[in-house]
């Protein structure tokens, strides 16, 4: 089924679509970005509304026709793609509407959803619409990328990538999984070229269960310290194992908890970081879940960004609905996704393996939410044909293109799986080093 589409473009003719943001800016607008952009919405369900926000490649070099596209998820659940990830991240313009000299728009047209329905500008009309599990997420993901190739044909034979952060890269594997069957059956046209998996909540044990000895390696825990996050994570391990995930999820929080008591408040995105001090929006914070939310989706959502995208950025956008608000409904995206927020899809990155589709797995050296030693060790238990021969090559490294002779990270691949460990950032790594993040992109998408 097709979902109802409505852009801010939806009254004009395809070239002219996007002169309204070439146009001059209002005194109270943001400056606007060099090249063109779309935005709009997609009914993916019944009261569940999607809102997705393009920008066409802007090279110096290439057309965005020669170029290819990259979709970028947020984590959380409940980060906003639109907010976070063009802002923060990779977009063209910083949040202080700056021109970003690490933007992923100088390599590739970008597309940001707000996914899953209730992050970011996307929205619900009633609670019942809400997500509960990955599965929802790529089917209304389908329904919003069927409607976007069916109305911008120009994006169709060009390569097609995901790209992907946090819990972003969970639900980009389901959603990849699910594109590359209906590529194959005729109902999605695109070029999909494959999917980047970056800090990601694959398999969510392994990273709790690595927590205690990371910690312990860089001298953020003592004995003592080790002995109780390694307790706590036994109990998460234990429930996980029992098939008791909104249980795993609860302990999970007990776990974070004993961290936070024993580091002096390590941040989990970059542990050689102190969080930021700037307010972020409120949210409600009443039990477990709530706690939750302030941890991982409250720092997506700083007050700074926040009365950015509700004053200018909606000013700009012109289709929110008056009783929308951004990030309004994060909290109840994250809730709604706890009973599934402990499952592991390993099994999906398999299956995605074995359709031949090409994976990626990026992680940042400094993260601890999603550690890299987590990461590796659902790596190294694949069922990937290709996975003995990987396991026996070295990794290459690379060198750091903002700093000539030093490096930047490392990567190993082999046939459609690659990985890359990238050195000095944490969670966020387009945010700690843009031009290490620049470099991947291009050699993912076969630009360099």
């Amino acid at each position: 089924m097709m979902g109802r589409i409505k852009t801010s473009s939806s009254r004009v003719l395809l070239p002219l679509l996007v002169l309204l943001v070439l146009l001059p800016a209002a005194a109270s607008s943001p400056v606007q970005a060099a090249g063109q952009e779309a935005w709009g919405f997609v009914d993916v369900r019944d009261g569940a509304h999607m809102f997705w926000w393009l920008y066409y490649a802007d090279s110096p070099s290439a057309s965005y026709q020669q170029l290819p596209l990259v979709m970028w998820l947020q984590g959380g659940p409940g980060g906003s793609g639109s907010g976070f990830g063009n802002f923060e991240e990779i977009g063209p313009l910083d949040r202080d509407q700056l021109p970003r000299k690490t933007s992923w728009v100088q390599t590739a047209s970008v597309l940001f959803v707000d996914n899953p329905v209730g992050t970011g500008f996307s929205y619900v009309d009633k609670p019942d619409a809400y997500a509960r599990d990955v599965a929802t997420v790529a089917s209304d993901m389908l329904v919003l990328l069927r409607s976007f190739f069916t109305q911008r044909k120009e994006f169709q034979n060009l390569p097609f990538y995901i790209f992907s952060e946090s819990y972003g890269g969970k639900m980009a594997a389901a959603i990849a999984m699910e594109l590359t069957k209906a590529v194959a059956h005729g109902s999605v046209k695109c070029n999909f070229a494959g999917v980047a998996l970056g800090d990601s909540w694959i398999a969510p044990v392994d990273s709790v269960m690595t927590w205690g000895p990371y910690l312990y390696s860089t001298s953020l825990l003592d004995d003592f310290g080790l002995a109780e996050v390694t307790g706590a994570a036994e109990a998460v391990k234990q429930a996980v194992e029992q098939g008791q995930f909104q249980k795993a999820t609860e302990l999970w929080s007990v776990a974070e908890s004993v961290i936070e008591q024993n580091t002096n408040g390590v941040n989990f995105y970059n542990i050689l970081t102190k969080e930021p001090d700037e307010e972020v929006s409120s949210l409600a914070v009443d039990d477990f879940l709530s706690l939750l939310a302030r941890r991982h989706v409250r720092p997506l959502h700083r007050q700074s960004l926040v009365q950015l995208m509700n004053g200018p950025i909606r000013d700009k956008l012109g289709l929110i609905p008056p009783n929308v608000t951004w990030g309004g409904q994060a909290e109840e995206v994250f809730s709604s996704m706890a009973g599934d927020f402990m499952r592991p899809v390993v099994d999906v990155v398999d299956q995605l393996l074995a359709a031949g589709v090409n994976v990626t797995v990026y992680n940042g050296q400094l993260d601890l939410i999603v550690d890299t030693m987590g990461q590796e060790l659902w790596v190294n238990r694949l069922g990937w044909a290709g996975l003995p021969t990987y396991k026996n090559m070295r990794w290459t490294p690379l060198e750091d293109p903002a700093s000539p002779g030093s490096t930047g990270a490392f990567y190993k691949t082999y046939k459609n799986f690659s990985f890359y460990w990238i050195l000095k950032a944490g969670h966020m790594i387009p945010s700690d080093q843009g031009t290490m993040a620049l470099q991947m992109l291009k050699m993912v998408t076969q630009q360099a």
